[in-house]
């Protein structure tokens, strides 16, 4: 039987276990996917831990791990449009992506571009695709300062050369540890921590126009005592704290549109997608420590064998 990483109940790293599962059976408007890799994000072993989604149901156990992933077709259920059994696609997924096989919704899933890798394609449809969002709700006009928090991460990385790439200049608070990595990706690097604001300040002595929070807490309260006009705030790492400010929750579009436009951009070098570490299905486990810890460069991703 297919195998799939899954947690249990809610809990720790003690929760976790590669088991056997039935193969998911497409419905109207789904593909079947041998997965080939998945992206490893922080609402993972969150959702573990007992988090919950705004609306969401509990979830049942076990529960397979994973929000993201890229394969290959190997059934359809009706009303596909255009996808077919062969085809190389990417998306959000239905029925977990640490597994072997899952189930991707035709409504947020893409045709993966010969020139990109499985590895590169799985990582877009959470990280960047949140970027994307973020940078596309904010709208900056080109020379404006937009300070990103938690640069260093997964959705930081994107965020800031997806942000570049509008011609934005961009401040980078990360841990110092990540300094010549966000400055790798063209933000200004400003250490986080206390004294976060006068940091950026110095760093920016005419001022910030926005804030792209996606650490929350403390680091949004002193983040968001730069901006003149709290309506240029926008979160995705303390989204209740942001409304409180005056700010807003990134507007999530989740299309299909949107995952075939950060496709192309990493085809054509704009966008790196800057997978640092991989790993074995049967290393599923080690792959969300390494996320867990906080410390992670870039993206993990778990790499299935075909």
């Amino acid at each position: 039987m297919p195998k799939a990483y899954v947690f249990t109940r809610n809990g720790g790293p003690e929760a976790e276990a590669l088991v056997d599962r039935d193969t998911p059976v497409p419905g109207p408007g789904e593909l079947l996917v041998a997965v080939r890799a998945a992206g490893v994000n922080p609402v993972d072993w969150k959702l573990r831990a007992g988090y919950t989604r705004p609306g969401s149901e509990p979830l049942p156990f076990p529960t397979v791990f994973g929000s993201e992933a890229a394969g290959v077709v190997v059934a359809t259920g009706p009303g596909v449009g255009t996808f077919a059994v062969g085809d190389e696609v990417f998306g959000s997924v239905l029925t977990g992506g640490y597994a072997e096989y899952t189930l991707l919704p035709v409504a947020v899933t893409a045709h993966k571009p010969a020139g990109l890798s499985f590895a590169d394609a799985a990582v877009l449809p959470v990280a960047a695709a949140t970027a994307y969002d973020g940078v596309s709700q904010l709208g900056l006009a080109p020379g404006a300062t937009l300070l990103i928090t938690g640069a260093g991460g997964g959705v930081g990385a994107a965020a800031v050369q997806l942000a570049r790439h509008a011609g934005v200049h961009v401040i980078g608070a990360a841990s110092p540890a990540k300094k010549e990595f966000v400055e790798s990706l063209g933000a200004v690097h400003v250490a986080s921590g206390a004294g976060l604001a006068d940091r950026v300040r110095a760093a920016a002595p005419d001022g910030i126009d926005a804030v792209f929070d996606l650490v929350g807490g403390d680091t949004l309260r002193e983040a968001a005592r730069l901006l003149a006009d709290p309506a240029t705030l926008i979160s995705a790492g303390g989204k209740p704290l942001a409304e409180e400010l005056g700010g807003a929750p990134v507007e999530r579009a989740r299309t299909a549109a949107v995952l075939a436009e950060l496709a192309d951009l990493v085809a054509s070098g704009v966008l790196r997608t800057h997978v640092t570490r991989t790993f074995p299905l049967a290393g599923a486990g080690e792959a969300l420590r390494a996320v867990e810890s906080g410390h992670a460069l870039g993206k993990t991703v778990i790499e299935v064998t075909a």
